[in-house]
């Protein structure tokens, strides 16, 4: 499969970086950045640290800086000032790609014809690329995401932060008629990382000790912030379903983009019961199979071990 990976790093960003890139059924063409989690800056510097920590040769574009219409939001309060804060990180050595991350996109479309999107951000870049290579949307095979929610938001009572962050960007992508897979927070919190999850990470060795680090400061502002006691391990979802798409429950629906609303800015609007008449377009991710995805999980970094 090949992919690039657009992304906002972000500790849940990091991992689905690294499991990426270690899987061998993946062909990781590129990570492109966005405004998110952090600055874009920062989510740039933050791919190419977790890239450089594992020494792995893939190329990293920055992206929009700012979403399309509203003001830039980010998540100190979760990921920390830096937006990968928790570890002593090395700075990184490899160069930003000098191509803007839209116009990678679209070098990639016109090179091959069945890559995958995989955006666990904000919406923005893929947006943009949309509306400036309007030609090279039916060449995308799908995109699987990140973002949304149908019973509950994490910013608002009903908006997820990466829609929450440019839903005008998102209503954009979800009208596209390009496939695309939906992993909401209604997944990501059957996905929780505990003390398990971060004693098995320290028993790979030193490097995976930052991971380990990387996890704890996570789950520590979770404990602050939301009162949960593990942290959702958001973002490796999307990853993990073009892995392993065995391990979800998955239904068809027709999801739309809050633009608006006063209390409902930024909601993903999914028709449950098909009182719209729209018909599908998004398959979203209701249920994971949380044992089977952290045994699949740990089998993957264990090539970043042995690479």
């Amino acid at each position: 499969m090949r992919i690039i990976l657009d992304c906002d790093p972000g500790h849940d960003d990091a991992f689905a970086i690294l499991l990426a890139a270690a899987s061998k059924e993946i062909e990781l063409l590129g990570v492109t950045t966005v405004v998110g989690n952090s600055y874009l800056e920062n989510t740039t510097r933050n791919a190419r640290t977790v890239l450089d920590l594992f020494d792995i040769d893939i190329p990293v574009f920055a992206g929009c800086g700012r979403p399309l219409i509203r003001n830039t939001i980010v998540a100190p309060d979760i990921h920390g000032k830096s937006g990968l804060e928790g570890a002593q990180l090395p700075s990184p050595k490899r160069p930003i790609e000098k191509t803007h991350a839209v116009d990678f996109i679209a070098q990639m479309l016109e090179r091959y014809s069945d890559v995958i999107l995989v955006p666990t951000g904000p919406l923005t870049n893929i947006a943009i690329f949309m509306l400036r290579y309007p030609h090279l949307i039916k060449r995308i095979n799908s995109i699987v995401l990140m973002g949304g929610g149908i019973a509950f938001g994490n910013v608002t009572p009903v908006a997820e932060f990466n829609i929450f962050a440019d839903p005008e960007a998102a209503k954009i992508v979800f009208n596209s008629g390009v496939p695309i897979v939906m992993a909401p927070l209604d997944v990501t919190h059957q996905v929780i990382v505990t003390e398990r999850e971060v004693s098995r990470m320290r028993q790979f060795g030193a490097k995976f000790n930052l991971l380990a680090d990387l996890l704890v400061f996570f789950k520590s502002t979770y404990k602050r912030v939301f009162g949960i006691e593990g942290v959702p391990l958001h973002d490796p979802c999307t990853v993990m379903y073009l892995l392993h798409p065995e391990i979800f429950e998955v239904k068809e629906y027709h999801v739309d983009v809050e633009t608006k609303g006063e209390l409902t800015y930024g909601q993903t609007v999914v028709d449950i019961w098909h009182t719209s008449g729209k018909i599908p377009n998004a398959k979203i991710m209701l249920k994971a199979d949380s044992e089977k995805f952290f045994d699949i999980f740990f089998e993957e970094f264990n090539n970043l071990k042995e690479a």
